[in-house]
């Protein structure tokens, strides 16, 4: 998942996201396993701590999660090319 990606503990992220430091480790834990669901501003912070665009905490299944983080890295031309490429199938 992103978060491992990117080296961070639940605490790490939870606190570069401005979660209280005290319950961050908490809070994250229960995100990532489904127990709690991160409101938009939440997971914006979290996106954006991450690196990640927000559609990927919105993603259907981790295949389009995958995509989605992929296709972000990508440069714009690249992007539009495979845009194209996939509107023309």
């Amino acid at each position: 998942d992103a978060r491992q990606l990117r080296g961070l503990s639940q605490k790490g992220l939870g606190i570069a996201a401005g979660i209280d430091e005290f319950v961050a480790s908490t809070r994250i834990n229960r995100y990532e396993k489904g127990v709690h669901e991160a409101n938009i501003v939440t997971a914006g912070r979290l996106a954006q701590a991450l690196d990640v665009p927000l559609a990927y905490f919105y993603a259907d299944d981790d295949n389009l999660a995958k995509m989605i983080l992929t296709f972000s890295t990508l440069p714009v031309a690249q992007q539009n090319a495979l845009l194209a490429s996939l509107e023309n199938k």
